[in-house]
């Protein structure tokens, strides 16, 4: 069984995009901290533990890639010429989608 790591690397806020755009006032994503770690043995079965619906979905996609064998290792530009993305095959860098205060999260594969 294959298994990924997801780890919390930082949490992020765009104090003026805050300002002009929302009418509360917020702050850095409370549902997650940095460093906290999740394990997960399937791509599209957000673990109880996870604690928001919405960084699962943007990131299950990426889980499902590095879990069925795929990898981001290689970018191609847009000259065409190839070049190595990731330091750490069977790894991934992303974050959900919340422009204001997103949460960065490394993905990596710990188990095949």
């Amino acid at each position: 069984m294959v298994k990924c790591r997801i780890t919390v690397l930082r949490r992020t806020f765009h104090e003026d995009l805050a300002e002009e755009h929302l009418q509360a006032r917020t702050g850095k994503c409370g549902e997650f901290e940095e460093g906290q770690e999740f394990i997960t043995e399937s791509p599209t079965a957000k673990p109880d533990s996870f604690p928001c619906s919405f960084a699962w979905h943007d990131i299950h996609r990426f889980l499902l890639t590095l879990m069925q064998g795929g990898s981001f290792d290689n970018y191609v530009g847009k000259t065409g010429k190839m070049w190595k993305w990731m330091k750490t095959d069977n790894s991934y860098i992303t974050c959900c989608t919340d422009g204001i205060r997103p949460v960065i999260f490394k993905l990596e594969v710990i188990d095949r």
